[in-house]
């Protein structure tokens, strides 16, 4: 019997290299994630970078983040989320191709 490995271990051996000074990733609009009824981000998001806060507004914290772009597309009717690839040399460095 093969030992299962969980998505979290594999995330876990990835790099990720915070651009502290420029985000790739922003909130346009804390008042439009509380009109937001099912704040898909908060639970779409791979790499959990969103979470809901006790003020029923989105935290978006970039650390870790996949680069998939799937924030952009579930939040894609109320066009709330500013993406965009992080500058050369930040981001993502995968260890699994």
């Amino acid at each position: 019997m093969s030992h299962m490995i969980k998505v979290e271990e594999k995330l876990y051996q990835n790099r990720y290299i915070v651009d502290e000074s420029r985000p790739h990733i922003t909130i346009k609009s804390e008042e439009t994630c509380k009109t937001c009824e099912t704040q898909p981000c908060t639970w779409c998001c791979p790499a959990a970078c969103y979470s809901k806060n006790e003020a029923g507004t989105v935290t978006l914290v970039t650390d870790g983040c996949l680069e998939c772009g799937t924030c952009r597309v579930v939040c894609q009717d109320k066009e709330n989320v500013l993406w965009d690839y992080p500058r050369g040399g930040y981001g993502i460095s995968y260890k699994f191709g």
